[in-house]
């Protein structure tokens, strides 16, 4: 540290930074309007300083949050940030510029301070559809235009007065007109709250104060984490995995990452992957850095706050072209599996030194599920978004967790009363998926099923992973169920690959089964009461039981 703040001050003052970006998550929370956002918390918020470094984040989305760190420059970088004045807030989902993709709707608030931004209060939050070909904007398509209607840095808000003619034209962009404005005012409240709670901050201990203690802290991140490597083996680090396919073409993608562990700095090199795809898996450099960093973060003291401090001891390299760095207009739509798969191969590679920190691939997918149509409750169309969740991985001395939406994920399952409540949809099934688990010492968690039964005709995407490829095991452990998305299960059961729109008709049922999670350790020396445990609770058959485990309950 400078000397300009002592130790004990510094974590109050760390704690007041990330208190306000609580009340910021809160705020937005219970002002939504969509499931997607209010209960499922697909949503973030940060403060940057002046300088547009990451000072505090909310406990919210991993996957946003490196986006946040590269969006946030890129937006203010573009719009300038000497036009912006005091009342002002930018609005923008242009995710070339750094962020995931089109859905995720970036506002920024500036705090003026003697003329110029001192800091800048973000919400970033997962809108439901933002146009483009298919209910929730999810979709196969070839350039990003096709994905949905693109907002460049501009003003929602000017001065204090919201610009009326801007969300009308968005309004008439999408098909969830009510919840996209009504999440949007949310994002707006939030940041309007970061900026007051920030004022008062700065009211309290001065300008200058604030300013230094946003420096030392992240000058003590910086330095925290540089002592953390310290303890990591140094040297160099790989793995490589493969999606199913880009969704054109039924050619794997592949995703390569090398990590080089030095003193102060960890560099990861995705040179190696795969070329940019005529379709929307292609991910950012912003969502690169959030994978990056969630890995870098399971192997280090978990204390460290993340902030850019953190960010500044880690380097991207890739490829101009590459799936990874993916030149305009590339669709990005579907990028966040992409992210999510680096993310499990990055924690595969410190597998190689860190064997107790690490788990076994998770269910490896985001899971994208959207549908809309007509909503014969209320005569207007409709769009519903959510992801599912799968097992966790098994790790060292413990079993994977069921039906969790794990690393860079972390939005929580949507309740099914909620959902049928608001939407012309029912369930004719939600449990956990049997035999969903891959094998091993430590088992990886189960799966989840749920069976859709749709009141009137929709369009039905998804765009996901793990049908081709199913989540791998390590140590000797076994690779788990994979997804499965079966139209019509008592009927045809017609299986489906891992990313298509289908038209359903009303009365129409469909199955998303999601892959389990992957076993840790030889399967032989699970014990045998764990198993007996498993067979009981109904997550293991006592076929599996004995074909795969070896397990003889003595009966007859």
């Amino acid at each position: 540290m400078s000397g300009r703040v002592d130790a004990l001050h510094l974590e109050i003052f760390r704690h007041a930074l990330t208190g306000i970006t609580d009340e910021m998550s809160l705020t937005l929370r219970r002002a939504a309007y969509s499931t997607n956002i209010k209960t499922r918390l697909d949503f973030s918020c940060s403060l940057l300083d002046g300088q547009v470094r990451t000072a505090a984040q909310s406990f919210a989305q991993p996957i946003h949050l490196g986006t946040i760190a590269r969006f946030v420059p890129g937006i203010v970088a573009a719009y300038g940030a000497d036009r912006l004045r005091p009342g002002d807030i930018l609005v923008c989902n242009d995710s070339h510029l750094g962020g995931l993709h089109l859905n995720d709707v970036c506002v920024v608030a500036p705090l003026i301070v003697d003329g110029s931004p001192f800091a800048y209060a973000v919400a970033m939050a997962h809108h439901v559809d933002v146009g483009g070909g298919t209910p929730g904007s999810i979709g196969l398509w070839r350039e990003q235009i096709q994905e949905g209607l693109i907002i460049p840095p501009v003003l929602v808000v000017r001065e204090g007065v919201v610009d009326e003619t801007l969300l009308s034209l968005w309004r008439s962009n999408v098909r969830s007109p009510r919840e996209t404005e009504g999440d949007l005012r949310a994002q707006l409240a939030a940041v309007t709250i970061g900026l007051r709670r920030l004022g008062e901050l700065i009211e309290s201990r001065g300008a200058e104060h604030v300013r230094d203690g946003i420096d030392d802290l992240l000058e003590y991140s910086r330095r925290r984490t540089i002592a953390s490597l310290g303890a990591l083996p140094k040297g160099t680090i790989r793995a490589v995995d493969h999606m199913d396919d880009d969704g054109v073409s039924d050619r794997p993608v592949r995703v390569e990452v090398a990590i080089d562990v030095a003193d102060d700095r960890v560099t990861f090199d995705l040179t190696g992957c795969d070329d940019q795809r005529p379709s929307s898996i292609n991910a950012t450099r912003g969502g690169a850095l959030s994978a990056c960093a969630y890995a870098l973060r399971c192997m280090i003291d978990p204390d460290i706050p993340v902030n850019d401090g953190f960010y500044q001891v880690i380097d991207i390299r890739t490829r101009p072209g590459s799936i990874f760095d993916p030149k305009r207009p590339a669709a990005i739509g579907a990028g966040a599996d992409t992210v999510g798969r680096l993310c499990e191969t990055a924690i595969r590679a410190f597998a190689g030194i860190l064997p107790k920190r690490v788990a076994a691939d998770s269910k490896g997918s985001m899971m994208n599920i959207s549908f809309g149509g007509l909503n014969p409750r209320t005569g207007e169309h409709f769009v519903y978004y959510e992801t599912q969740a799968g097992g966790y991985g098994g790790r060292d001395g413990i079993d994977g967790i069921d039906a969790v939406q794990p690393h860079v994920q972390n939005t929580e399952n949507a309740p099914i009363e909620e959902t049928e409540a608001n939407y012309p949809v029912l369930y004719r099934q939600y449990a956990l998926q049997p035999d969903s688990e891959g094998p091993g010492r430590w088992r990886g968690g189960l799966g989840l099923r749920r069976d859709y039964v749709f009141e009137g005709p929709v369009t039905f995407s998804i765009m996901t992973e793990r049908v081709r490829f199913a989540p791998q095991g390590l140590f000797g452990g076994g690779p788990a169920r994979s997804n499965h998305f079966i139209r019509d299960p008592d009927g045809d059961a017609e299986r489906l690959p891992s990313k298509f729109t289908v038209d359903l008709p009303a009365g129409g049922v469909f199955s998303v089964q999601t892959a389990g999670g992957g076993g840790f350790g030889p399967v032989a020396e699970r014990d045998p009461a764990a198993v007996a445990d498993d067979v009981e609770s109904g997550r293991v058959s006592a076929a599996r039981a004995r074909d795969v485990y070896g397990y003889d309950d003595g009966a007859d």
